[in-house]
């Protein structure tokens, strides 16, 4: 995708942008694996949601394969990897205070997350 500017915003706008790209990578997850997600603080860009940081969770689904915005939005390089929704358990994340019949589904990047 091409440097955000002022030009091509009314056309994104009326048409819509994703960032999904048609590269050939193996996932390295499947649906019902574990993963947990990874323990970074890096000083730039990151939609790695930190109250889920180190927690585990199910892969419920491979949406395919994306550019990662934290390295495109330093305009290094589109970094294409696989976008997993992962399903987390609503107390593991907050304790007894959540409702223990809760889940959150989160979509993270390959790089945000390992094997359980």
């Amino acid at each position: 995708m091409p440097a955000l500017t002022p030009e091509i915003v009314p056309g994104l706008v009326a048409g819509g942008a994703s960032c999904r790209m048609d590269a050939e990578i193996a996932p390295r997850f499947k649906v019902g694996d574990r993963v947990t997600a990874r323990i970074v603080n890096p000083m730039s860009h990151t939609r790695l949601p930190r109250y889920i940081r180190g927690k585990t969770g199910t892969v419920a689904r491979d949406h395919g394969v994306f550019a990662l915005p934290d390295s495109s939005v330093c305009g290094v390089h589109s970094d294409p990897q696989h976008v997993y929704s992962v399903r987390f358990e609503a107390d593991h994340l907050w304790g007894e205070h959540a409702n223990a019949n809760s889940s959150l589904y989160i979509d993270l990047f390959d790089v945000y997350i390992d094997p359980a």
